[in-house]
């Protein structure tokens, strides 16, 4: 009954992390690659392959959960993807609205 139990939290848990991790994968995919330059930012290519990774380990923890490994690498992989959805996604979107990356998210203030 234990095993049950956590073997289920451990595969909500690998799906929740694999939303995470393809919708880091999805915003990077549609974002044009001019804009990642003018945030100041890594490259395009860099972080599709990093949020590409993150969802193909998070794919992978799913069609096989475990303990131990697979699950130390499927944290990684949503460090990575959740990296990218704090600190690249909201400096793509004030490049995408025009703003200045000086400026607050109320004004020059």
């Amino acid at each position: 009954m234990i095993f049950f139990i956590t073997n289920a939290l451990l595969i909500l848990l690998g799906l929740v992390a694999l939303g995470i991790q393809g919708w880091a994968l999805a915003d990077c995919l549609r974002t044009k690659t001019e804009d990642f330059e003018r945030a100041y930012k890594r490259t395009k290519s860099f972080w599709a392959l990093l949020t590409g990774g993150s969802a193909l380990m998070g794919v992978l923890y799913i069609a096989g959960p475990g303990m131990g490994f697979s699950m130390l690498l499927n944290l990684a992989a949503v460090t990575a993807a959740s990296v990218y959805l704090a600190d690249v996604r909201p400096a793509l979107a004030q490049v995408r609205r025009g703003g200045n990356r000086n400026q607050g998210p109320y004004g020059p203030w």
